[in-house]
């Protein structure tokens, strides 16, 4: 099953985050992005049959706007493309960050919707904050709700969220998504969400699938050697067995791999025909 719905639409379950289109230096030092290549990797993507883009404001450089990109790349937009985006983090121009108040998420709704070039955001999910992940999102997933009501959002999602919040949002409107790092050696709790949304019909699209514990900066640490065997007995690279992996674990399953690398780009939606065994399946399993 290569397809899942984000509500009432339908995408190809290998999708691709635009993070990492402006460089290393969006999130701290590191090589900046190549205007050019980047978008020869977004137009590149859509001619491999990717039809999900997960981006976000806050996705910048000194020099590159991940939106921005986007917009050069693809607009006039293909009529079956999905853009996610994110709200709540932002980030002023020298890099701060800082989380708006309920109040300003319109605000932050109507920036993506300027640098996108659209009258409406397909999903827009709510990034929950490291410092809110015991407390309440009501207020402002209530006010996303409202921004929907009025037109400018299609769906709603949650993204670094808990399953106590889930049903949080899910009590005010629907939820299409949930976006949490998840992956090859995650720890147990990280799962529950996974089989929650899998009950409840809702697209899991885990984050850092490849990336793991390096997070911005990528796969720093060396491969574990059990995902090295599996990747050498199918002639596959290491982030591909992470991705079928990852997608292995259920049909509600999406993944959206970043790369400013056109190689990189080809080989991550090549993974979704990469066949792992249940003998496998189950070595990764036990990476913990």
């Amino acid at each position: 099953m290569h397809t899942f719905k984000l509500g009432d639409l339908t995408v190809n379950r290998i999708g691709f985050g635009a993070m990492r289109l402006t460089g290393r230096a969006a999130f701290g030092s590191g090589a900046p992005g190549n205007r050019d290549r980047s978008i020869a990797v977004l137009r590149r993507a859509i001619e491999l049959g990717v039809d999900h883009i997960d981006t976000a404001a806050f996705y910048f450089s000194p020099s590159l706007s991940a939106n921005e990109l986007i917009r050069q790349a693809l607009a006039p937009y293909p009529d079956d493309l999905v853009i996610a985006t994110k709200v709540w983090p932002a980030r002023d121009a020298s890099g701060a960050w800082h989380w708006a108040t309920p109040e300003q998420l319109r605000g932050q709704v109507e920036e993506n919707l300027r640098e996108l070039g659209r009258d409406h955001l397909d999903v827009v999910n709510l990034r929950v904050p490291p410092s809110r992940r015991d407390g309440s999102i009501a207020e402002h997933f209530g006010a996303l709700a409202g921004l929907r009501e009025a037109g400018l959002i299609r769906h709603l999602g949650v993204s670094n969220a808990t399953p106590a919040q889930l049903a949080e949002a899910r009590a005010i409107g629907p939820v299409v998504c949930v976006q949490n790092p998840f992956g090859v050696g995650a720890p147990a709790g990280q799962r529950e969400m996974l089989r929650i949304c899998g009950e409840q019909g809702i697209a899991f699209v885990p984050f850092f699938a490849i990336a793991g514990a390096g997070r911005e900066a990528g796969a720093t640490a060396p491969e574990h050697e059990s995902v090295l065997a599996v990747a050498r007995a199918h002639g596959a690279t290491a982030a591909q067995v992470r991705l079928a992996w990852t997608l292995r674990q259920g049909p509600h399953v999406l993944a959206i791999p970043g790369t400013g690398d056109p190689a990189h780009l080809a080989e991550n939606v090549a993974a979704k025909d990469l066949r792992l065994s249940g003998e496998e399946a189950a070595l990764l399993d036990r990476i913990g």
